[in-house]
């Protein structure tokens, strides 16, 4: 079961409190969780966090911009949503109304994953067994996961994939009975967390 997202952060703290901060805390029963780290964040992350911007989606990247976050460029061009980062560089997308996949008006909407185009099949089977989500959509751009109880947070996997010049960043993290509690590797080489232990969805 997919439980959330873990966050290697300089300052945990001031991470922390941006990101708690720029998701108004709804992610839906998902964890953020901010680990420590001496590294500073080098190149494209290969897995980043998407907002909702709701109907006033230019009054919700100002208020972005007012916590600290920055524009990024990362080389997408002309796309109808905006690439921010945070305090750390970490990019994430703020989705405007009408995005694919997206239902709900604030808060977290989708963890994305990079993906090469080659190992959609592969990364989608794990992946659906991993997180006991159901394979909701997918295309050329890739796939979609989704809670079976109608949650408004996806995780979104697609092509191109980020070169990986070291650890992930940021990282998936499952809960896992049958898996000792550790670190492990995807089928794309991404490393997630494990959880053996019970866990809450609050």
């Amino acid at each position: 079961m997919l439980t959330g997202v873990v966050i290697d952060a300089l300052d945990v703290a001031a991470v922390e409190r941006f990101w708690t901060e720029a998701t108004l805390g709804r992610t839906d029963g998902l964890s953020l969780r901010f680990a420590a780290t001496d590294r500073p964040k080098t190149g494209k992350n290969r897995l980043h966090l998407d907002l909702a911007g709701g109907p006033d989606w230019l009054a919700e990247v100002e208020r972005l911009l007012g916590l600290g976050a920055t524009r990024a460029d990362i080389g997408q061009g002309d796309v109808p949503w905006d690439v921010l980062a945070d305090s750390e560089g970490n990019e994430f997308c703020v989705l405007r109304p009408g995005h694919p996949g997206v239902l709900a008006d604030a808060g977290l909407v989708a963890i994305c994953l990079d993906m090469a185009a080659e190992d959609h099949a592969e990364q989608s089977a794990f992946w659906t067994a991993r997180t006991g989500w159901t394979h909701f959509e997918s295309g050329d751009w890739g796939f979609r996961l989704r809670r079976a109880d109608d949650s408004p947070v996806s995780l979104v996997m697609g092509p191109p994939a980020a070169v990986k010049t070291g650890r992930n960043r940021l990282r998936l993290e499952v809960l896992a009975p049958d898996l000792e509690t550790g670190e492990l590797l995807d089928p794309a080489g991404n490393e997630f967390h494990v959880r053996s232990g019970a866990t809450s969805r609050g």
